[in-house]
C-alpha cells in the first residue's frame, strides 16, 4: 500500500473535520492522562504511498566507479554506561550514524568532474526507461532460498539472471534491505514498519551483505540488467542519529522536526511510562503546546491512528542527559510510527538533506545501483496555517522542491529515481514535474482490476483519458501487476480533490465521490463476495494475489476449487492483464507471485500476523523462483509456502504453454515494438463493453517524427469471444493492420478510419498500421 496523500489543500483552506476525533474539551489534560502502553503492532496498516545525450558514452557508467578511495569504518566499544556521559558511547554512536557516513561519502564525489557529465535539472521518464524497463520488485521474507543462502545472494544467482533474460526482464528492485529499526543503550531494537525505519547505511545482515549486493549489481549488469534500491527522505528509525539529537550532539537536532521543551513547562508534557522512551501527545496536550508557540499543532489528518497509541503525529522524550550535562525533553513529529521521527528538510544545518543525500549516494556509487525509489516523500513539507486551522502538511511546496533536490542529485550522478505516491492526477503531474522520473501507476491500476472484474473497460477508458486530459502520459508511469501490497482501491483523485464534480458514467451523470463509493463496492463483493481466500484490507483495497484475483472472477468460491483444470484460464487472464501493462509506453512490473501464479496462503496459517488487522500477510506467501528448495515448507523468514499454479521458472521454460514463456512472448513483442518510449494518443470509445484499445504513436517521444508509426493495442477483458470494430480520428486511413505476433495482416483501415477485429477470451493483439503498397 502507497504511503499516499488524500487530503492536499492550500494553507488557508477549510479544515477537513475527522470523526475519530473527540472534542478537545472533553479530554483530561495531558498531565492527568495516563499514557497507554501499547506498542502499535509492527506488522500494522501502512499508508504507503519512484535532455542532452551523450551517444558515445558507455550506456551504464556506474556512480561507484567515480568514488575516491576510502570506506566508511565502523567499531564497537565494551558496553559501559549508554548515555551522554560516557564519551564512548557517545563515539559508538557517531560510528553507527548515517550523518557521519553521509559526510565521509558525499566528500568522495565533492569536487570530482563526473558531478558534471550528466543532465539532471528536469525528470526524464524515457532516459530512466533507457536504462530499464521491465522490472522484477523483489520481497525479502518471502523468497525461498538454498539451506544457508542470504536473499541478496538469491538475487545475484547467474542462474536467475538467466532466466530473466529469457523472459526479457532487465531490472529488479530489492525493496528495502539496509539496517532498520531503533538503537536502545547498546543493543538495535527491530524494524516497527518494514525496514521503512532506516537507522544505517549499512546492509542488514539478515538479508545479505554489502558484498553480495555489489555481485547482485555485476551479475545484473552482465544480463544487460540493473539494480533498483530505496531511500526514504521522509524519515528514519530511532537508531544513532536520533540518540544523537537527543543529545543535543552537534548538528544532530537538526536531522529532525523536534523541538526542546525548557524544565519549566515540562508539567504540559505526558509522564513516559518505566520501559519507554517516548509517549505519543494526545489532541489537549499537541492544541496546549502549539498554543504556547512550541509547535506548530494539528496536521491535515493522523496516519496510524489508534486510540490510545497514535492519537496525534506528536511524541514527547523522557528526559534526556546531553553531552553538555543539562537534561532535555524534546517534542518531536512522526508522520507515521513513533519510531519513525520526520527528517527537517529546512534545518539551518540542512543535516536531514545531508544524511538522505549521503544514504543515496551510497546506494548509487558504492552499492552499484542504478535507481531508486523513493519512500514517503510527499510529507517533507509542514507550515504553521492559519489562527484555528491544522497546519499544512501535504501538497506542501517545500516536499516538490526536496524532491527536486534529491532528484536532480540521483540524475546528477547518472541514476534515476521512482516515486510511490497515491495522489490525485494532478498531484502525480506536479510532483513529477521536477522531481521523480518515473510515478507508480496508481491512476489505473484499480481501473484495470474492475475492468476483468466486471467484464466492462468503462471506468478504465474513463481513467486513461482523464489522465491523458491532465497531463499525466502513460510513459511516465511504472504500471505493475502484484508487488507486496493490497490492491489499492482509495481512487483518491475521485475521492478527494474531484467528489463534487460530475462525470458521465453507464450513460448517467455522477459525482466523483459516489463514484469512488461504487467501483469500490463492485471490486469488493466480485473478489470477496464468493472467495474466501481474498480479503478486504481496512480502507485501502483488497489482500489478494493476481491468480486469487482472477479466480475469483471466474467464480471460484474456495481454493480447493481451483484445480489444474481451472490453470490454463487463469493464466489466459493472467497474460491479458501483463500485456494490458506491457503493451504502453512505461516501464512494465511484477513480482515473483506473478511469475510463479500464487494463491493466497490459506488465513489459519498465517493467523498471528492478520490478527490485528493487516490482511496482506495472505498474499505474501513464499515462492521458490529457481526450485531452490523444493521441500521447504516456507522461506527461512518463517512465511508459509503458497501454492504456486504455474510452478518455477526453470520447470515453465520447459513447458511450451507455461505462463512465463507466453509473458517472453508478450515482452518480446513490447521490445522489438519499441512501445516502452511511445507516445499515446487515444483511448476511444469501443464497440463491445469488454474491449480496451489504445492508440500510440512509436516515436520514442519526438512529436515532430510524422512519420513514426502508429500501433493499437486491443484487449478483451472477458472470458467470452467478442467481435467489434476499432475506430479513432488518430489512425491513418488506406494502411494494412499487421499482427505483430504473426506479421499477417488482419485488415485495413478504412476511409472512416476504422478496421474490425475479432478476439478470444481473455485475448489481445498488438498492431501496427503499414501504408497499403501502390498497386501500380
Amino acid at each position: 500500500m502507497a504511503r499516499s496523500s488524500q487530503a492536499r489543500r492550500a494553507p488557508r483552506r477549510a479544515a477537513r473535520i475527522r470523526p475519530d476525533r473527540v472534542a478537545h474539551e472533553s479530554r483530561p489534560s495531558c498531565r492527568d492522562r495516563t499514557a497507554h502502553v501499547d506498542e502499535p503492532d509492527e506488522h500494522g496498516t501502512e499508508i504507503t504511498y519512484d535532455e542532452q545525450r551523450y551517444p558515445a558514452r558507455p550506456r551504464r557508467l556506474r556512480p561507484r566507479d567515480q568514488f575516491r578511495g576510502g570506506s566508511v569504518r565502523r567499531f564497537s566499544t565494551d558496553p559501559r554506561t549508554a548515555n551522554a556521559s560516557n564519551p564512548s558511547y557517545v563515539e559508538w554512536l557517531v560510528r553507527q550514524s548515517m550523518l557521519k557516513d553521509s559526510d565521509v561519502l558525499s566528500r568522495q564525489l565533492s569536487g570530482q568532474p563526473s558531478m558534471w557529465r550528466n543532465p539532471y535539472a528536469r525528470p526524464d521518464a524515457r532516459r530512466a526507461i533507457g536504462t530499464s524497463d521491465v522490472w522484477f520488485t523483489a520481497y525479502p521474507i518471502s523468497l525461498i532460498t538454498r539451506p544457508g543462502q542470504s536473499f541478496l545472494e538469491a538475487l545475484g544467482d547467474d542462474a536467475l539472471w538467466a532466466a530473466f533474460e529469457h523472459v526479457g526482464i532487465n531490472g529488479l528492485h530489492t525493496g528495502p534491505v539496509k539496517r532498520a529499526g531503533g538503537i536502545t543503550d547498546w543493543r538495535e531494537t527491530p524494524s516497527v514498519d518494514g525496514h521503512f525505519d532506516r537507522i544505517s547505511t549499512q546492509i542488514d545482515p539478515a538479508f545479505g551483505s554489502e558484498e553480495a549486493f555489489r555481485r547482485l549489481s555485476d551479475v545484473a549488469d552482465s544480463h544487460n540488467g540493473s539494480i533498483i534500491d530505496d531511500i526514504v527522505p521522509g524519515h528514519t528509525g530511532k537508531g544513532a542519529d536520533f540518540r544523537l539529537a537527543e543529545m543535543a550532539f552537534k548538528d544532530y537536532p537538526g536531522i529532525y522536526h523536534m523541538v526542546e521543551i525548557p524544565p519549566e513547562d515540562w508539567h504540559l508534557l505526558p509522564d513516559v511510562p518505566e520501559g519507554r522512551d517516548a509517549v505519543n501527545l494526545d489532541a489537549a496536550c499537541e492544541r496546549e503546546l502549539a498554543e504556547r508557540g512550541y509547535i506548530i499543532g494539528e496536521l491535515q489528518r493522523v496516519i496510524f491512528y489508534t486510540p490510545g497509541v497514535k492519537e496525534t503525529n506528536w511524541s514527547a522524550t523522557a528526559p534526556v542527559l546531553g553531552v553538555d550535562g543539562n537534561e532535555r525533553r524534546w517534542v518531536y513529529l512522526h508522520y507515521f510510527k513513533e519510531g519513525q521521527p520526520s527528517i527537517n528538510w529546512l534545518d539551518p544545518t540542512f543535516a536531514g538533506m545531508r544524511l538522505v543525500i549521503g544514504d543515496a549516494l551510497h546506494s548509487l556509487g558504492d552499492l552499484g545501483t542504478s535507481a531508486l525509489r523513493l519512500d514517503a516523500n510527499g510529507f517533507l513539507g509542514v507550515e504553521k496555517s492559519a489562527e484555528g486551522l491544522p497546519a499544512w502538511s501535504e501538497g506542501h511546496p517545500l516536499s516538490h522542491a526536496a524532491n527536486h533536490i534529491i532528484s536532480g542529485m540521483v540524475r546528477k550522478v547518472g541514476g534515476f529515481t521512482f516515486q510511490e505516491l497515491n495522489l490525485t492526477i494532478e498531484d502525480i503531474r506536479d510532483t513529477g514535474a521536477v522531481g521523480a522520473d518515473l510515478s507508480y501507476d496508481f491512476v489505473s491500476r484499480p481501473g484495470y482490476h474492475h475492468a476483468l472484474a466486471t467484464g466492462h473497460t468503462e471506468f478504465l477508458r474513463l481513467t486513461l483519458m482523464t489522465s491523458l486530459d491532465l497531463g499525466v502520459e502513460p510513459v511516465g508511469l511504472v504500471h505493475g501487476l502484484q508487488n507486496h501490497d493490497e490492491l489499492t482501491y482509495e481512487l483518491v483523485h475521485w475521492a478527494t480533490r474531484h467528489r463534487d464534480d460530475t462525470y458521465v458514467f453507464r450513460h448517467e451523470e455522477i459525482s466523483g465521490g459516489s463514484l469512488a463509493e461504487l467501483i469500490r463496492a463492485e471490486l469488493t463483493e466480485a473478489l470477496t463476495g464468493s472467495a474466501d481466500y481474498n480479503r478486504v484490507f481496512t480502507q485501502n483495497g483488497i489482500a489478494c494475489t493476481t491468480a486469487s484475483l482472477i479466480a475469483a472472477t471466474q467464480g471460484f468460491a474456495t481454493l480447493d476449487e481451483i484445480t489444474d483444470e481451472a490453470i490454463p484460464a487463469i493464466r489466459d487472464a493472467h497474460l491479458l492483464l501483463a500485456k494490458y501493462n506491457a503493451w504502453q509506453p512505461g516501464v512494465f512490473a511484477l513480482s515473483g507471485w506473478d511469475l510463479t501464479g500464487m494463491l493466497t496462503v490459506p488465513a489459519d496459517q498465517v493467523q498471528d500476523l492478520i490478527a490485528t488487522g493487516d490482511t496482506r500477510w495472505i498474499e505474501r506467501g513464499a515462492h521458490d523462483l529457481m526450485d531452490a528448495a523444493p521441500d521447504a515448507p516456507g522461506s527461512s523468514a518463517g512465511m508459509p509456502r503458497g501454492r504456486a499454479l504455474y510452478g518455477s521458472l526453470p520447470s515453465q521454460i520447459e513447458q511450451p504453454d507455461s505462463f512465463l514463456n507466453g509473458l517472453a512472448d508478450v515482452l518480446t513483442i513490447r521490445r522489438e515494438g519499441g512501445i516502452a518510449t511511445a507516445t499515446q494518443l487515444d483511448v476511444p470509445h469501443v464497440a463491445h463493453p469488454a474491449m480496451l484499445v489504445l492508440v500510440h504513436r512509436l516515436d520514442d517521444g519526438d512529436h515532430t517524427d510524422e512519420d513514426a508509426r502508429i500501433q493499437v493495442t486491443v484487449l478483451n477483458f472477458s472470458g467470452e469471444a467478442i467481435e467489434g470494430t476499432v475506430h479513432s480520428e488518430a489512425l491513418q486511413t488506406q494502411c494494412d493492420v499487421i499482427d505483430a505476433a504473426t506479421g499477417d495482416s488482419i485488415g485495413h483501415v478504412d476511409d472512416l478510419q476504422s478496421f474490425s477485429v475479432s478476439l478470444p477470451p481473455y485475448g489481445g493483439l498488438f498492431l501496427t498500421l503499414e501504408p497499403i503498397a501502390d498497386e501500380g
